[in-house]
């Protein structure tokens, strides 16, 4: 799905420049399809396409505002001017304070001058009148850092600032949300969300145990522990996190989840809110949902070229059942999604059921699933099949009934993308056999099984070769002659990796691909072990075997490997 900033500036041109260029139309579609595939901005994939130099795209976007572009000067921007907004605000918004006129006007250099809604709400929050004004994202990228550095004091400073004993022992008695929505408690919980969103954390975790309150980031699949605040601080947190994303702060013995919708640097990003009872309060989970990290393209995975092309191969059939196995937090959501959009067109039509809706692609139907009110995986797939869809997705095949359902969709002209939770690929069938469907049913419906592992890349920047050891080959179960004169590697730990010798993630994946020789050994319910050696003769890469390439290749490490196959 395109950001109102790329969807905005192409149709803009298509307004201004189409009239005097009609073959324009064709290259704006593959800018745009280019956008979807890539998540880079319009404006970074215009300038390489060659189409227009960015200088003139800036002053197209500056005369359909009725306004100009701003260049930072030699000159800086007056203090008293600056501090008109604070560090979150302009953050937050993406904007950044230029000049003030007698009359109390404002005007702001935004990086997003097209997307309305930011200034119309800075208007509402600052009360006065606001012009906007062009400005070069990396111009403005380097700005903001100039004249609002992100972090100015680290969480130390913050927790000495906080002064608790004032929010304990003022005047009157604090309720939860008094001191919930105190300054210093809003100023952490924000900085703790930031945090979070520039390190790339796919989730923070709040956890209050009987002497500690612990936070934790989760980046690239391992937690990372914070300067640990105070315990005293874990109700009012965790209270002030249940404000925002519109939970109950009064109820603390039932699970609930909630949803918080922010700006970080001008972008939107999405929280899902998990909260949980504990014996010593409430654990809290985020889960960040920014668009702008996550790239839904089969080819930003790491797959091997072999097994993508092979994938590209079974997405386009008519009909069938692809499943995509593996643990909690593998990426087989990230997969599915990347596959729904290289065959979003026109043309099909795309149902999905998900718990839940994780993120919103144009075009695509999606339908959240809700135990509480009866809407249920196998509701939900009854339900499509009455819609007149070419391809479904359910989130997770869960019971027989769901399974059969998939089953019946995929035999009457349908092709359908779920997810399962299994060890292996060969062992999808048995777990499918084991949940009561037929296996005459799965030789005529079970496309492919894609069982995938999300693991740590070693760190560019700090990578170190030595040739592998004797235990290092007997861990991974191989020959020095299998290795012959390649190096291993791994990551020293460095300032861009937070020391961890790792940077980013990829997927070792296993597909099994269901032929005419697959189907008679699942027809006659052969174990396991037996498709997966057959599998193998036919040219399956286990997930050990595809880790084990991906050592030879330098891109992670061998503890990493043995970890997670």
């Amino acid at each position: 799905m395109l950001d109102i900033e790329s969807s905005s500036l192409l149709d803009l041109i298509r307004s201004e420049c189409l009239a005097d260029n009609p073959g324009l139309d064709e290259q704006l579609k593959e800018i745009e399809d280019e956008c979807e595939r890539s998540g880079k901005s319009a404006l970074e994939i215009i300038e390489n396409f060659g189409l227009f130099p960015r200088k003139d795209l800036l002053l197209l976007m500056a005369q359909s505002l009725g306004t100009e572009v701003w260049e930072p000067g030699g000159e800086d921007i007056p203090r008293s001017v600056i501090e008109k907004l604070d560090v979150s605000t302009a953050r937050s918004y993406g904007v950044i304070p230029v000049s003030v006129e007698e009359d109390g006007t404002l005007h702001l250099a935004v990086r997003n001058a097209l997307d309305y809604q930011t200034v119309e709400s800075l208007r509402f929050v600052l009360g006065c009148n606001i012009v906007p004004l062009v400005i070069d994202p990396d111009d403005y990228d380097e700005q903001i850092d100039k004249y609002y550095p992100e972090f100015t004091e680290d969480v130390g400073d913050i927790l000495a600032d906080m002064s608790l004993s004032a929010l304990e022992s003022s005047g009157r008695e604090m309720t939860d949300e008094d001191r919930a929505n105190d300054a210093p408690i809003v100023k952490f919980v924000d900085m703790v969300i930031m945090q979070g969103v520039r390190d790339k954390a796919s989730d923070i975790h709040f956890e209050p145990f009987e002497k500690d309150f612990r936070i934790r980031y989760r980046v690239d699949g391992a937690l990372y522990e914070m300067p640990p605040p105070p315990k005293s601080l874990a109700v009012p947190v965790i209270s002030r996190i249940k404000i925002i994303s519109g939970l109950n702060i009064s109820e603390r013995r039932k699970p609930q989840d909630g949803r918080i919708e922010l700006k970080v640097n001008g972008k939107p990003v999405d929280l899902r809110v998990s909260c949980l009872p504990t014996s010593y309060g409430e654990s809290v989970v985020l889960r960040i949902l920014d668009r702008g990290v996550v790239n839904l393209s089969l080819d930003s995975l790491g797959i091997g070229e072999d097994v993508l092309k092979k994938i590209r191969e079974l997405i386009h059939l008519p009909n069938g059942i692809l499943l995509v196995t593996g643990p909690t937090g593998s990426g087989k959501t990230t997969t599915l999604y990347s596959a729904l959009g290289e065959i979003n067109n026109i043309e099909d039509k795309l149902l999905t059921a998900e718990d839940p809706v994780e993120y919103d692609i144009e075009g695509i139907i999606q339908v959240p699933i809700n135990d509480a009110v009866g809407m249920t995986f196998e509701k939900a797939l009854r339900a499509f099949l009455r819609q007149d869809p070419d391809r479904i997705l359910v989130g997770e095949i869960r019971d027989f009934t769901t399974a059969q359902i998939a089953v019946e969709a995929s035999l009457t002209g349908h092709f359908v993308f779920s997810t399962l939770h299994t060890n292996s690929a060969a062992s999808t069938v048995t777990r499918l056999v084991d949940m009561g469907v037929e296996p005459f049913l799965i030789c005529s419906s079970l496309s492919a099984v894609l069982a995938q592992r999300l693991i740590r890349r070693v760190c560019k920047n700090c990578m170190a070769y030595y040739t592998p050891t004797e235990s290092d080959l007997e861990r991974l179960g191989i020959s020095r002659a299998y290795v012959g004169d390649n190096k291993f590697c791994y990551g020293k730990g460095c300032q861009i990796c937070n020391q961890t010798g790792y940077k980013g993630r990829k997927a070792l994946t296993e597909l099994l691909v269901v032929n005419s020789e697959i189907r008679e050994l699942i027809y006659d319910n052969a174990p396991a072990s037996e498709l997966q050696e057959k599998a193998r003769e036919m040219g399956m890469r286990t997930l050990r075997e595809d880790g084990l390439l991906a050592i030879m290749n330098h891109e992670t490490s061998v503890d990493e490997v043995i970890r997670y196959t």
